[in-house]
């Protein structure tokens, strides 16, 4: 488990981090979601001791891990899988991670096959691509077997089959009733992946729920129509109250009223409908509404 309480970090003038408080619990894949700059890479590396917080606290298992000798038996973590020496073998590299954390240097070859990496274990890690290298790390963190998992943006680089191989480990390591803490930018993927998010925007706490629950309460639902009267059945529809984002020659989106009463107010006023359905945004398109004002960069934006 992993206890955060109001977690603070800042740099100079600037907030990275902002008194933020949650709670990671084991038996769950949970997603650390938030457009880049939001602040995750800062929090996952003050889980680890990386960067001293300014202010609060963060504990694994109830225990500052910079207070835990051989760490990699406690928490095993993925940050940058670039950053290895290109020079060893992978082979070479988890082994000298081994021998630091007092690890048997037969788990070595037991995590590269699990990875996927055993045909490559005496190859330089210079020449691995970005998906190897992400196997790589990976297997880092699975190295000391440990019952608390952290991964910043683990699926860079990986291709479809990767991508689904990380996600049924991710589910396993959780089933085993590991803590599994998965950051990450797109919300598609942890649709898939994460049984509770937690999202953050500048540095703070946005939500704190399941998948389900965030969608319920930030998912949109509208109602797309199509009839040859479209104009009069808009000007009805808008005198209940309905608002009109898109509509274009024969079909609109209708927002702020039931496909049931559309139908019964079509119905009254004799209009003709050739399409009536109600649709709900994505997972993904909730959090991008949600987490709009939170974005640091913005494409177009003046500068």
């Amino acid at each position: 488990m992993i206890e955060i309480e109001r977690l603070t970090k800042r740099y100079g003038a600037t907030t990275a981090v902002d008194q933020l408080t949650f709670t990671v619990r084991p038996g769950a894949v949970t997603g650390f979601l938030g457009p880049n700059g939001a602040g995750k890479s800062t929090t996952l590396r003050m889980i680890l001791g990386l960067d001293t917080p300014t202010g609060g606290t963060v504990t694994v298992d109830g225990t500052p891990f910079t207070d835990r000798p051989r760490g990699l038996r406690h928490v095993g973590a993925l940050l940058d899988a670039g950053d290895v020496h290109g020079g060893r073998s992978a082979r070479a590299h988890l082994s000298a991670l081994a021998r630091s954390n007092r690890i048997p240097l037969g788990r070595v070859d037991e995590v590269l096959a699990e990875v996927g990496l055993g045909k490559a274990a005496g190859r330089r890690v210079g020449g691995y691509s970005l998906g190897m290298k992400q196997r790589l790390g990976i297997a880092g963190a699975l190295l000391g077997d440990p019952p608390v998992l952290l991964f910043d943006e683990p699926l860079n680089g990986l291709d479809p089959e990767g991508v689904l191989w990380v996600r049924g480990l991710f589910r396993r390591l959780a089933a085993e009733g590991r803590t599994v803490f998965v950051s990450s930018h797109m919300m598609a993927e942890m649709e898939h992946t994460a049984d509770h998010l937690v999202v953050i925007g500048r540095g703070r706490l946005i939500a704190d729920q399941s998948p389900a629950e965030f969608s319920a309460c930030n998912a949109v639902s509208s109602v797309a129509v199509r009839t040859p009267q479209l104009t009069a059945l808009l000007a009805v529809l808008r005198a209940e109250g309905a608002e009109v984002p898109e509509a274009d020659g024969r079909s609109a989106v209708v927002t702020g009223l039931p496909a049931e009463r559309i139908g019964e107010l079509a119905l009254r006023h004799g209009v003709v409908l050739h399409e009536l359905a109600t649709r709900t945004s994505s997972l993904e398109s909730a959090f991008l509404s949600l987490t709009a004002d939170s974005v640091e960069y913005l494409a177009g934006e003046a500068r």
